[in-house]
């Protein structure tokens, strides 16, 4: 019997992103696997792709009636509600770090009787990611991190209004380059994780900008901080994963220094609710459609940017990237309790267990 994979309509505001393009579910379906795709109104690829390639089309918002042996396969979070989830889901889930209403998501799927294979815990032998957004996530932060900047020249208040997303890397870059030529002066930037897949995004679209990028990893933050360097940057592009281990980066104490010139910090790996935050001056997650958390106003402001879905900016490019990647790791799902897939389930079912 073939392998059932149900891509499903996002359902989060402002997403636009897919985790298989048209070419990719073509080679699944070459494979033996059996492929349905959710009609969207919002979707970065048009629904004929998916059909000219011989995928079955469903309606919109339709898998909670699809096959119950079907892997519903999305990028985000599943809408909120009561309802038991009886399908083996595939997502980003943000329930395996205590964050808000964990134990409601991870409640439903035990009801249900159905799992999570987290995205975030597809690993290989060596605990190494084998598919993620990080390159499009860096590049995207920094770029509405200069956005950002632009507003603050340009007196903005807020410094940055609504975003959209882009048909491609061309058309932002072409605008950020319109928006700094408007400026006498240029920021510099400071990435600190410079060396891993979200760092490198981000000092590519630095270094695309003609900015100065001071590049940052494990040995320029060694000491453990504090590290005064940074309010010397414009810009300071968070990289680094919160662990227990991170040493706190930006502090309230810190941004009170005389002669700071920071005045845009990107969080890209956006954990504002974690213990662990590196970035402590902050406490919730920003949005496209209100992208600036604000800590200090007048002449010398500071904003945050803490989206977590920052790849939508760019949702051609990253869902290109991201099913490229993925599509690797889908073909080993017909046996999805070894591997890849069943060290994801092993993190479902160590979780369920804390419930």
């Amino acid at each position: 019997m073939k392998t059932k994979i149900w891509i499903r309509t996002e359902h989060k505001s402002n997403e636009r992103r897919v985790a298989v393009v048209p070419k990719d579910a073509a080679a699944l379906i070459q494979a033996g696997y059996d492929v349905t795709v959710e009609k969207s109104s919002e979707r970065c690829v048009d629904i004929t792709e998916y059909e000219a390639v011989g995928c079955a089309i469903a309606d919109e918002g339709s898998w909670p009636s699809a096959p119950k042996d079907a892997f519903i396969l999305g990028v985000k979070e599943l809408p909120s509600g009561d309802e038991d989830l009886i399908h083996r889901h595939i997502y980003f889930g943000h329930v395996y770090k205590d964050q808000p209403g964990w134990q409601h998501t991870l409640g439903r799927f035990v009801s249900g009787g159905g799992s999570i294979y987290d995205l975030e815990c597809l690993v290989d032998e060596n605990n190494r990611r084998v598919a993620a957004f990080g390159y499009w996530a860096g590049y995207a932060g920094a770029a509405v991190a200069a956005m950002a900047w632009c507003g603050q020249q340009a007196g903005n208040s807020p410094s940055l209004g609504p975003l959209h997303s882009y048909a491609n890397v061309d058309a932002l870059l072409s605008e950020l380059r319109a928006n700094l030529d408007r400026s006498p002066d240029k920021p510099n930037m400071v990435v600190i994780g410079a060396l891993g897949r979200s760092g490198s995004g981000a000092v590519d679209l630095g270094e695309a900008l003609g900015l100065e990028v001071s590049k940052w990893d494990m040995a320029e933050t060694a000491s453990g901080g504090p590290f005064p360097e940074l309010q010397q940057h414009s810009i300071f592009v968070n990289c680094i994963l919160a662990t227990k281990d991170c040493p706190r980066f930006v502090t309230a104490n810190d941004i009170q220094v005389d002669g700071r010139r920071l005045s845009v910090i990107s969080d890209v790996s956006c954990d504002p609710e974690s213990i662990y935050n590196p970035i402590p001056i902050y406490n919730r997650s920003s949005t496209f459609d209100a992208p600036i958390v604000p800590i200090l106003e007048g002449p010398q402001p500071l904003d945050v940017i803490a989206i977590d879905h920052l790849p939508s900016l760019l949702p051609l490019e990253s869902s290109a990237d991201y099913s490229d990647q993925l599509t690797k790791a889908l073909m080993e799902l017909n046996e999805p309790e070894k591997a890849i897939w069943g060290r994801a389930l092993d993190q479902f079912n160590k979780n369920v267990t804390r419930l």
